[in-house]
């Protein structure tokens, strides 16, 4: 391949890439300029790019609702369900790559399955099985379902990641006569810190956006960011201005904490991929 043949599949490859950037980046723009435009504007045909911004959306949706008691619930139900996920996930993964049965990958494959159903073909039994145990409208309920949710996907993505590890390396640990517990503390998760972290940031990220769970299954002690933002439809109708200040209230935490933390993510998704 000549040169100039390189360059244009480059040139090529780069426009393609930032066409495709901008194309799923359009929406949070354009609901941008909807949060800072007045209601009658948001729905303006044709619509304008130009205008004199106005904070009055935001003003009235930190008025209409406890915008703090939504954020912390977020903060608590994305990271708890988080934490919880990882601390069954890490040694099922474990087990699974270095101590695998028969139906190791038949389990898996299992696993992975649960995430093909539809959430609303279950939402009767979970929640009555939420009504009777006094899970209804709680942070607890809401970490224990987020995290089943989100479990096949953290223990796959840890699995990947231990599997990539040499086992000559533990081999070695276990010859200088480390038990496995030693082994998977001060050997694999060393070695794995960039995956395991890439795991929990996207677990995160997951379980922050989860909203057919937070709308069906709380009232208003335990709803999160995504019921604020469904509060703000009405049967009069949609108040896009409100609704568009609303969702970037309760997206943008979520957007900085990804950009802030895309180089581990990179990172701990490309784990393993050059030997």
């Amino acid at each position: 391949m000549t040169m100039q043949t390189k360059t244009r599949y480059t040139i090529i490859a780069s426009v393609c890439g930032w066409g495709a950037a901008l194309i799923m980046f359009f929406p949070i723009f354009w609901m941008t300029l909807a949060a800072f435009k007045t209601e009658p504007m948001a729905i303006a045909t044709p619509p304008k790019l130009f205008f004199e911004p106005t904070l009055i959306n935001f003003k009235t949706v930190l008025e209409r609702a406890n915008y703090p008691h939504f954020f912390m619930n977020s903060v608590v139900v994305s990271f708890g369900s988080t934490l919880l996920g990882l601390a069954i996930a890490l040694p099922a993964a474990y087990a699974l790559a270095f101590y695998p049965g028969k139906r190791a990958k038949d389990l898996l494959v299992w696993m992975l399955s649960t995430k093909m159903m539809p959430a609303v073909g279950v939402l009767v039994p979970i929640y009555l099985m939420f009504k009777d145990s006094g899970l209804l409208d709680t942070r607890i309920g809401l970490v224990l379902l987020y995290m089943l949710a989100n479990l096949p996907i953290i223990v796959w993505m840890l699995y990947t990641f231990f599997r990539d590890v040499p086992k000559e390396i533990l081999e070695a640990g276990r010859l200088d006569g480390a038990r496995p517990f030693r082994q998977f503390v001060f050997l694999l998760l060393p070695l794995t810190a960039p995956g395991i972290a890439s795991t929990a940031l996207l677990s995160i990220i997951l379980a922050w956006n989860e909203a057919f769970w937070s709308i069906n299954l709380t009232a208003s002690k335990a709803t999160p960011l995504t019921a604020f933002i469904a509060s703000f439809s009405s049967p009069q109708g949609l108040f896009w201005a409100k609704l568009s200040a609303a969702s970037l209230l309760a997206i943008g935490p979520i957007l900085v904490f990804g950009w802030l933390t895309q180089r581990q993510l990179v990172r701990g998704l490309t784990f393993g991929a050059v030997k």
